[in-house]
């Protein structure tokens, strides 16, 4: 029973947050007002500028910003126990995250559609706005790589899963099509979610897409995870060169549409696991672990860096400044797509605990890799243990999926991670007589989908930052918006494929740096925020204080992980990378010092008459 009342409590306090605080955030910080200008009318061109209806924008920005990072943070966070976790993710999506998405969303259509880095050149110095590109050109580097590995390492451990999400993108582009053309966007996007739900079904009974079976088993590069990551980032590249309104806001729609099947469907069956015993949260997992395993890192300040996403992620401000603030036709929109798609993430994020902890608890579950034939079609035989509650989350935690025993902090490979939330999900859908099977690709499926979304923006925000550093540098060939993805892909791909030790690892071996990164970039978002609102004297304590934390918090961990794990283990790359990027922090904090000392009270000038979108 205890994990209904905390899916349920968890809701309403994201509900109450978004009416109170939310509201006042827009509407009397912000000063939020339908007359105000907006860049997708002014600079609209129907590519990347397009005025669009406020629940199609929701479904890109949600899609975008969640990506499997509400998925694969909460499962690790969970080894220091649910209720760490769970707290800091809604109290963080509430107070923090949401704060930080909605700042960067308002400052970004108050600057014409200026990327968050742009912004800080206006508000704090010239100096600032190269830091702060530089900042974000590296965390977007490392995010291509990270997610294409993402996504491959789904299609390998899951190859039920290949085929929905390929066909989702044929579907989108006839959707954008019609609705160009003023079709309805509901009806057709209703009718392309069933027929990738079809897609679901045929791909876990009927057509796996299994590369390990059609590749040589002893190449070095021609491996599934190297092969798809490559296809990957070439859609990526197409992807992101496209109008906005052909891809992208299609098939984000149909992805957010998704989500809301899904996230109703685990609810229900949340709610019959719990109301019938097979799931408790209270005897599933540790609710604040007393023994964590000896290479695991202190929860202070490491929680805070291992959950981003579904409470607080840099990443979010490049979605609200790059992509988001370019299609929002009404400034008013912005409460329910900034600051509520945030608490949507942060629910995600809840039923993510749950699953990693009452749905793991339900029983681990076994993929057998022989295929039986039953009916005709080829399956995979998947099985759920017959051990139950705390035994079973102890056991799928601290053995790793190779069977190696106490695999502890270090072992968690990232195929166990993803997996802790498909099969912990499965076991909440089963409870409502959806086959186990089908029920592990429907959420396999869901976890793919978001990770491609993420990957096609972020290169369409790489694509911008690039752009945006080549005419400060006076490089005109890289403002080209087909060479600029080039390059954004170029080293996504240099970085994913062949920077590890092995073709296919490159982005494992930075993985470390992504969270603290990432969360020092929402503490540089905030600052700009800050000082916005000090231009303007606003009430300042309400960013201030998540500026501070934003900004203490992963600056230290990463100076933790210099001290007692790079540097002493001789890991110059690391060493290296983190030692540049705590030094462009101490830049940027500087540069905004001198900023509040010298400009509070005194607005910055307004920009120059509409010419062209800053692109």
């Amino acid at each position: 029973m205890s994990t209904l009342i905390v899916a349920v409590l968890s809701m309403i306090g994201f509900i109450v947050a978004y009416n109170t605080y939310g509201r006042w955030l827009a509407k009397k910080l912000f000063a939020l007002t339908a007359d105000t200008p907006m860049p997708s009318k002014e600079l609209r061109d129907d590519i990347d500028y397009v005025p669009t209806k406020k629940s199609v924008v929701f479904g890109h920005h949600f899609t975008s910003i969640a990506g499997t990072g509400p998925i694969v943070g909460p499962a690790l966070a969970v080894f220091w126990g649910w209720l760490p976790a769970l707290l800091w993710v809604i109290f963080g999506s509430i107070l923090i995250g949401g704060v930080h998405d909605l700042s960067a969303l308002v400052i970004s259509i108050r600057n014409r559609g200026q990327t968050i880095g742009q912004a800080a050149g206006r508000l704090i110095s010239p100096r600032a706005k190269i830091l702060f590109l530089i900042v974000l050109a590296l965390a977007l580097s490392i995010v291509l790589a990270i997610f294409g590995l993402v996504i491959a390492v789904i299609f390998n451990v899951y190859p039920e899963s290949v085929l929905s999400v390929w066909i989702a993108m044929p579907i989108a582009v006839v959707i954008g099509l019609r609705y160009r053309k003023g079709g309805s966007l509901v009806i057709s996007s209703l009718i392309g979610l069933g027929l990738l739900y079809v897609a679901v079904y045929l791909g876990a009974y009927y057509l796996p897409l299994d590369l390990s079976k059609l590749l040589p088993s002893d190449s070095m590069y021609l491996t599934p995870v190297v092969v798809w990551t490559v296809l990957l980032l070439i859609y990526a590249y197409i992807a992101s060169v496209l109008p906005v309104w052909l891809l992208l806001q299609p098939r984000d729609y149909i992805n957010s549409l998704q989500l809301f099947v899904a996230l109703a469907l685990l609810i229900g069956g949340l709610a019959v696991a719990s109301l019938t015993g097979q799931a408790d949260l209270a005897t599933s997992a540790p609710m604040v672990a007393k023994e964590v395993p000896a290479d695991a890192p202190s929860m202070l300040p490491f929680l805070f860096i291992t959950i981003a996403c579904g409470a607080c992620s840099g990443f979010h401000c490049l979605v609200s400044s790059g992509t988001t603030s370019k299609q929002l036709e009404c400034a008013t929109d912005a409460q329910a797509v900034g600051y509520g798609g945030m608490l949507l993430e942060g629910m995600l994020a809840v039923l993510v605990i749950l699953a990693c902890s009452a749905g793991v608890g339900m029983g681990a579950l076994n993929h057998s890799s022989a295929p039986t034939v039953a009916n005709g079609p080829v399956t995979t035989q998947i099985e759920r243990s017959t051990v139950t509650g705390t035994a079973a989350w102890r056991e799928y935690y601290r053995t790793g999926l190779d069977g190696q025993q106490n695999a502890g902090w270090k072992g968690q490979k990232l195929p166990q991670k993803l997996r802790a939330f498909v099969d912990g999900g499965a076991n909440f859908l089963s409870t409502l007589g959806i086959p186990l099977k089908l029920a592990v690709a429907i959420m396999a499926v869901l976890v793919a989908c978001f990770a491609a979304t993420t990957l096609d923006t972020a290169t369409r925000l790489q694509r911008y930052v690039i752009t945006e550093l080549a005419e400060s540098a006076k490089l005109k060939p890289a403002t080209n918006k087909y060479v600029a993805t080039g390059i954004a892909v170029s080293i996504g791909l240099a970085i994913a494929v062949f920077a590890g030790e092995k073709p296919g690892a490159g982005g494992m071996l930075l993985w470390p740096l992504f969270g603290a990164t990432n969360q020092l970039l929402a503490g540089l978002a905030l600052m700009v925020a800050f000082v916005y609102l000090a231009r303007r004297s606003k009430p300042l304590a309400f960013v201030m204080i998540p500026m501070l934390m934003m900004l203490t918090m992963p600056a230290w961990a990463m100076t933790h992980n210099l001290i007692y794990d790079w540097l002493p283990a001789g890991n110059i790359p690391l060493s290296l990378f983190g030692f540049f990027i705590l030094a462009l922090q101490a830049w940027m904090v500087v540069e905004g010092a001198i900023a509040y000392k010298r400009w509070r009270g005194i607005e910055e000038p307004p920009l120059p008459a509409t010419g062209s979108a800053t692109t």
